[in-house]
This record gives C-alpha cells, sequence and structure tokens, in this order.
C-alpha cells in the first residue's frame, strides 16, 4: 500500500509539473518540466532523507558523539527488530523527533536537542520507539517524499508565477501559487494522521509501557505551543508534534489541513492501552 502512495506521489509531481510547464510555455516547456520531474522523482527517492536533515540542520552522530542516545536507540530497535538506524541531532530547542529515509536499511532517527534536555529517559524511551515504528511500519519512505515534494511544488509554483508573470498565463500562475501549497497540506495530512495513531501504539508496544510516549505527548505539545521552530513547512508533517503548532485551540478548519491529529486524542489512546501488555 505505501508503495502506492509513492507511486502516486511521483506521478502527481509529474502531473503538476507538465501542467505548469504547459502554461508557462506550452508544449515544448510541458516536455522539458516533464524532464526536469523525472530527475527529481529520482533524487527525491534516493536524496529525500538528506533533504529532510537539512531542513532541520541536523547532524549524525554516533556512539562516542551522544553514547546515551545511541545505546538507548540501540537497545530499542533490537526490541523492534529493525536494523541499527542512522541517528542525528537537530539543534532546535524545541523538544521534537521525527524518523526519515527510504527503508529499514536506510533510516533516520532524528531527535532535537532541546528534546534531550526537556524529556525525562522513560518519556525519551517512548518517543524515540514512537519514531521506530515509523521505520518498522514504513512509513517514512511516504512522509518523506511527500515532505520533500510538497516543498518542491511550493518552490516551483512561486518560480511559475514570477517567470508566469512575463505572459498572458500571470492569473493561471498565481492561482497555481495559491492552490499548490493547499493541495500539498492535504496530501501531506492524509498520510501522516492515520500513522501517528499507528506508530503511537507500535512504539508503546516497543518500549514497553504506553506511560512514557502518552507523558511525552503532553509535554511536547505544550512546549510546542511556546517554544518556535524554524524549520521549512513541508518538514513539519515528519515530526512526532506539529513543530508550527500556534497559540490556543485549533479551529475546525485549521484542524482539516493539519498534517497532525489531535494530541489529546493521541494521549486518549495511548491511555487505553495501559494495562494491556
Amino acid at each position: 500500500m505505501n508503495y502506492a502512495k509513492v507511486f502516486l506521489l511521483m506521478t502527481g509531481l509529474m502531473v503538476f509539473m507538465v501542467l505548469l510547464g504547459g502554461a508557462i510555455g506550452g508544449e515544448q516547456m510541458a516536455m522539458t518540466f516533464f524532464g526536469i520531474a523525472l530527475v527529481m522523482n529520482v533524487a527525491m527517492y534516493w536524496f529525500s532523507d538528506r533533504l529532510v536533515l537539512k531542513m532541520y540542520k541536523a547532524q549524525t552522530v554516533g556512539p562516542d558523539d551522544a553514547p546515551e542516545l545511541y545505546q538507548m536507540v540501540d537497545r530499542l530497535r533490537k526490541q523492534a527488530d529493525l536494523p541499527m538506524p542512522t541517528v542525528a541531532i537537530a539543534p532546535k530547542d524545541q523538544p521534537n523527533a521525527f524518523a526519515t529515509g527510504r527503508n529499514h536499511k536506510h533510516a533516520v532517527v532524528c531527535v532535537t536537542a532541546g528534546l534531550l534536555r526537556l524529556m525525562d529517559r522513560k518519556e525519551l524511551e517512548g518517543v524515540v520507539a514512537h519514531e521506530l515504528a515509523h521505520i518498522k511500519h514504513r512509513h517514512m519512505l511516504v512522509s518523506t517524499l511527500a515532505a520533500a515534494m510538497a516543498g518542491a511544488i511550493v518552490m516551483i509554483a512561486r518560480w511559475g508565477v514570477f517567470f508566469g508573470g512575463r505572459d498572458r498565463n500571470l492569473l493561471v500562475m498565481i492561482l497555481i501559487m495559491i492552490l499548490a501549497p493547499i493541495a500539498a497540506m492535504i496530501v501531506k495530512g492524509a498520510i501522516s494522521r492515520t500513522n501517528e495513531f499507528q506508530a503511537d501504539a507500535t512504539g508503546a508496544r516497543i518500549a514497553g509501557s504506553p506511560d512514557g510516549l502518552a507523558n511525552a505527548l503532553a509535554r511536547l505539545e505544550g512546549y510546542a505551543q511556546r517554544i518556535p521552530m524554524d524549520v521549512n513547512q513541508a518538514g513539519a508533517s515528519l515530526a512526532i508534534v506539529n513543530p508550527l503548532r500556534g497559540q490556543g485551540a485549533m479551529s475546525s478548519m485549521a484542524r482539516f489541513f493539519s498534517t497532525h491529529p489531535p494530541t489529546e486524542d493521541r494521549i486518549a489512546a495511548l491511555r487505553e492501552m495501559k494495562g494491556t501488555f
């Protein structure tokens, strides 16, 4: 099913690029943009994890750089029956985390400096187990591609408006600029909402208890509202808690476009698991 989603994402990007090229410069430009889309699809499949790490300005670490974190990931990945992923730390004050990569053998678990500083050991284990669950269920390929493609679509749409403004297609380009980010948000939201609940449940089993993750989610939600994070919007859908969440309750429309399910719903689902294993 995930590979079908990958195919649909790549096909969607190609269709968008061809339509954009045609709107800018007719059939010849459409073919040029088709070629660009092919290159982008290949590049994003193989290098999307690196692009996401750059969005967060994260650096990979080894057992000598962050021994406690590395050993925790190693222990939990064995419980999850996974190969050892690459471990990375993003220099962000807001506590958060995400997983990326194209398969089990090329996976990355990234945590922020704020997460290491503000979470206790049990909470940190819950968060790391959640990210390993994304890897186990192969969520990260679809999510990483969606994030990378959403960023590319927004960039290309804006580029198209800039150049399209020189000819009669200016109105079309403006519409693309407005609609493309909305479309990208819908794609990311549709992918990540169900994945988060599944990763929460599996992560709780990997950690051996739902308590650490449930407590961490409650604290992460509060920190996300108080501590801003400077990160590309396209990469926000990968984080365990939306790093761009604003103050106050979200409106029903904002919930529809959100890339994350309500944190209180996730915590309630985890609390219901208590005593089941």
